[in-house]
Protein backbone atom coordinates (compact mmCIF):
# COMPACT_ATOMS: atom_id res chain seq x y z
CA UNK A 1 0.00 0.00 0.00
CA UNK A 2 1.61 3.09 -1.12
CA UNK A 3 0.44 6.56 1.44
CA UNK A 4 1.74 9.90 2.03
CA UNK A 5 1.69 13.15 4.18
CA UNK A 6 0.66 16.29 2.07
CA UNK A 7 0.67 19.80 4.02
CA UNK A 8 -2.69 20.89 5.16
CA UNK A 9 -3.34 23.64 3.21
CA UNK A 10 -5.04 26.05 5.98
CA UNK A 11 -7.70 29.35 6.09
CA UNK A 12 -6.47 33.15 5.94
CA UNK A 13 -5.46 33.97 9.29
CA UNK A 14 -5.82 37.25 11.29
CA UNK A 15 -4.35 37.30 14.81
CA UNK A 16 -3.79 39.64 17.82
CA UNK A 17 -1.06 40.78 19.60
CA UNK A 18 0.54 38.19 21.50
CA UNK A 19 -0.75 35.35 19.98
CA UNK A 20 0.31 31.92 21.71
CA UNK A 21 -0.01 28.36 20.60
CA UNK A 22 1.65 25.45 21.02
CA UNK A 23 3.25 23.17 17.73
CA UNK A 24 0.78 20.22 18.05
CA UNK A 25 -2.23 22.60 17.50
CA UNK A 26 -4.07 23.55 14.23
CA UNK A 27 -5.27 27.20 13.63
CA UNK A 28 -7.14 27.82 10.16
CA UNK A 29 -8.44 24.27 9.46
CA UNK A 30 -10.88 24.49 7.10
CA UNK A 31 -14.45 23.02 6.84
CA UNK A 32 -15.32 20.33 4.55
CA UNK A 33 -18.70 22.39 4.49
CA UNK A 34 -19.45 24.27 1.15
CA UNK A 35 -19.52 28.42 1.24
CA UNK A 36 -17.72 28.89 4.18
CA UNK A 37 -15.40 31.47 4.70
CA UNK A 38 -11.97 31.01 4.57
CA UNK A 39 -10.67 33.68 7.51
CA UNK A 40 -10.24 33.15 10.87
CA UNK A 41 -10.14 36.03 12.97
CA UNK A 42 -8.87 35.97 17.28
CA UNK A 43 -8.43 39.00 18.94
CA UNK A 44 -4.79 39.43 21.09
CA UNK A 45 -3.41 37.56 23.69
CA UNK A 46 -4.66 34.27 22.50
CA UNK A 47 -3.36 30.84 24.38
CA UNK A 48 -3.85 27.11 22.52
CA UNK A 49 -3.04 24.40 23.79
CA UNK A 50 -2.12 21.11 21.66
CA UNK A 51 -3.84 18.76 20.32
CA UNK A 52 -6.10 21.53 19.63
CA UNK A 53 -8.43 22.80 16.68
CA UNK A 54 -9.67 26.00 15.71
CA UNK A 55 -11.59 25.87 12.11
CA UNK A 56 -11.22 28.63 9.72
CA UNK A 57 -14.77 30.78 9.18
CA UNK A 58 -15.31 31.82 12.82
CA UNK A 59 -14.78 35.10 14.63
CA UNK A 60 -13.24 34.99 18.18
CA UNK A 61 -12.87 37.83 20.73
CA UNK A 62 -9.57 39.11 22.73
CA UNK A 63 -8.57 37.07 25.66
CA UNK A 64 -9.26 33.22 24.28
CA UNK A 65 -7.46 30.10 26.45
CA UNK A 66 -8.00 26.72 25.54
CA UNK A 67 -6.54 23.30 27.64
CA UNK A 68 -5.59 20.73 25.44
CA UNK A 69 -7.61 18.66 22.23
CA UNK A 70 -10.93 20.91 22.01
CA UNK A 71 -12.20 21.55 18.56
CA UNK A 72 -14.06 24.75 17.49
CA UNK A 73 -15.87 24.43 14.56
CA UNK A 74 -16.54 27.01 11.96
CA UNK A 75 -18.79 29.42 11.81
CA UNK A 76 -18.81 30.32 15.65
CA UNK A 77 -19.29 34.32 16.94
CA UNK A 78 -17.13 34.26 20.22
CA UNK A 79 -16.72 37.29 22.41
CA UNK A 80 -13.90 38.52 24.74
CA UNK A 81 -12.10 36.07 27.02
CA UNK A 82 -13.52 32.47 26.37
CA UNK A 83 -12.65 29.75 28.11
CA UNK A 84 -12.91 26.35 27.11
CA UNK A 85 -10.71 23.11 28.73
CA UNK A 86 -9.39 20.20 27.65
CA UNK A 87 -11.78 17.83 25.68
CA UNK A 88 -14.68 20.01 24.79
CA UNK A 89 -16.37 20.82 21.55
CA UNK A 90 -18.23 23.61 20.11
CA UNK A 91 -19.76 23.00 17.01
CA UNK A 92 -20.70 25.20 14.34
CA UNK A 93 -22.88 28.27 14.27
CA UNK A 94 -22.85 28.91 17.47
CA UNK A 95 -22.85 32.54 19.52
CA UNK A 96 -21.36 33.28 22.63
CA UNK A 97 -20.93 36.16 24.97
CA UNK A 98 -18.31 37.54 26.50
CA UNK A 99 -16.55 36.05 29.93
CA UNK A 100 -17.66 32.19 28.97
CA UNK A 101 -16.25 29.49 30.73
CA UNK A 102 -16.66 25.81 29.64
CA UNK A 103 -14.98 23.41 31.46
CA UNK A 104 -13.68 19.49 30.21
CA UNK A 105 -15.27 16.76 28.32
CA UNK A 106 -18.57 18.89 27.01
CA UNK A 107 -20.02 18.97 23.71
CA UNK A 108 -22.24 21.93 22.19
CA UNK A 109 -24.24 21.31 19.29
CA UNK A 110 -24.66 23.81 16.27
CA UNK A 111 -26.91 27.00 16.56
CA UNK A 112 -26.59 26.73 20.49
CA UNK A 113 -26.69 30.73 22.21
CA UNK A 114 -24.67 31.30 25.17
CA UNK A 115 -24.91 34.36 26.94
CA UNK A 116 -22.34 36.75 28.72
CA UNK A 117 -20.43 34.51 31.73
CA UNK A 118 -22.27 31.94 31.62
CA UNK A 119 -20.20 28.86 33.48
CA UNK A 120 -20.91 25.16 32.33
CA UNK A 121 -18.96 22.24 35.01
CA UNK A 122 -17.90 19.37 33.41
CA UNK A 123 -19.78 16.86 31.28
CA UNK A 124 -22.09 19.02 29.86
CA UNK A 125 -24.16 17.70 26.52
CA UNK A 126 -26.08 20.55 24.60
CA UNK A 127 -28.52 18.83 21.80
CA UNK A 128 -30.23 20.42 18.55
CA UNK A 129 -32.17 18.20 17.13
CA UNK A 130 -35.45 16.87 17.60
CA UNK A 131 -35.95 14.75 14.83
CA UNK A 132 -33.01 12.46 14.74
CA UNK A 133 -32.53 10.49 11.26
CA UNK A 134 -35.29 12.44 9.91
CA UNK A 135 -33.94 13.51 6.28
CA UNK A 136 -35.14 16.98 6.76
CA UNK A 137 -34.05 17.46 10.70
CA UNK A 138 -31.62 19.99 9.31
CA UNK A 139 -34.18 21.96 9.04
CA UNK A 140 -35.21 22.23 12.65
CA UNK A 141 -31.77 21.93 14.46
CA UNK A 142 -31.95 24.48 16.74
CA UNK A 143 -29.83 24.18 19.90
CA UNK A 144 -30.59 26.25 23.47
CA UNK A 145 -30.28 29.41 24.83
CA UNK A 146 -28.69 30.10 27.86
CA UNK A 147 -28.98 33.59 29.55
CA UNK A 148 -26.46 35.36 30.96
CA UNK A 149 -24.84 34.28 34.47
CA UNK A 150 -26.45 30.57 33.92
CA UNK A 151 -24.20 27.87 35.99
CA UNK A 152 -25.10 24.44 34.63
CA UNK A 153 -23.45 21.79 36.89
CA UNK A 154 -21.76 17.96 35.96
CA UNK A 155 -22.83 16.13 33.90
CA UNK A 156 -25.59 18.38 32.80
CA UNK A 157 -28.05 16.85 29.45
CA UNK A 158 -30.13 20.16 27.48
CA UNK A 159 -32.02 19.55 24.90
CA UNK A 160 -32.89 21.45 22.02
CA UNK A 161 -34.77 24.62 22.09
CA UNK A 162 -34.85 25.25 25.97
CA UNK A 163 -33.77 28.83 27.40
CA UNK A 164 -32.23 28.44 30.86
CA UNK A 165 -32.54 32.06 32.39
CA UNK A 166 -30.68 34.38 33.28
CA UNK A 167 -28.67 33.48 36.85
CA UNK A 168 -30.40 30.35 36.79
CA UNK A 169 -28.40 27.18 38.71
CA UNK A 170 -29.00 23.50 37.18
CA UNK A 171 -27.99 20.99 39.57
CA UNK A 172 -25.76 18.16 38.99
CA UNK A 173 -27.11 14.96 36.53
CA UNK A 174 -29.95 16.76 35.24
CA UNK A 175 -31.91 16.44 32.06
CA UNK A 176 -33.24 19.74 31.14
CA UNK A 177 -36.55 19.38 28.85
CA UNK A 178 -38.20 22.61 29.67
CA UNK A 179 -37.35 26.75 29.85
CA UNK A 180 -36.21 27.35 33.35
CA UNK A 181 -37.47 30.75 34.24
CA UNK A 182 -34.20 33.23 35.77
CA UNK A 183 -32.87 33.15 39.17
CA UNK A 184 -33.73 29.53 40.60
CA UNK A 185 -32.40 26.56 41.53
CA UNK A 186 -33.61 23.63 39.52
CA UNK A 187 -32.10 19.90 39.40
CA UNK A 188 -33.98 16.41 38.74
CA UNK A 189 -34.77 14.17 35.73
CA UNK A 190 -36.74 16.22 34.08
CA UNK A 191 -35.32 19.43 35.79
CA UNK A 192 -37.80 21.37 37.99
CA UNK A 193 -37.36 24.19 40.07
CA UNK A 194 -36.70 23.56 44.06
CA UNK A 195 -36.06 26.90 45.21
CA UNK A 196 -34.77 31.05 44.13
CA UNK A 197 -31.32 31.36 44.43
CA UNK A 198 -31.95 34.19 46.65
CA UNK A 199 -33.24 31.55 49.73
CA UNK A 200 -29.91 29.49 49.20
CA UNK A 201 -27.16 29.88 51.91
CA UNK A 202 -23.15 29.40 51.66
CA UNK A 203 -22.91 25.89 53.84
CA UNK A 204 -19.84 27.44 55.08
CA UNK A 205 -21.49 30.42 56.25
CA UNK A 206 -19.52 32.49 54.06
CA UNK A 207 -22.07 35.01 52.27
CA UNK A 208 -25.70 35.33 53.12
CA UNK A 209 -26.35 34.65 49.21
CA UNK A 210 -23.44 33.24 47.27
CA UNK A 211 -25.20 32.85 44.05
CA UNK A 212 -26.56 36.46 43.86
Amino acid sequence: MNSSINPRRLGELRLGDGFDFDPEAIVGYLSPRRNVSELLEIGEGARVRSGSVIYAGSKIGKGLETGHNVIIREENTIGDHFNLWNNSVIDYGCTIGHNVKIHCNIYIAQFTVIEDEVFMAPGVTVANDIHPGCPDSGDCMRGPVFKKGCRIGVNVTVVPYVTIGEGTLVGSGSVVTKDLPPGVLAYGNPARVHEDLKDLRCKQGRREAPYL
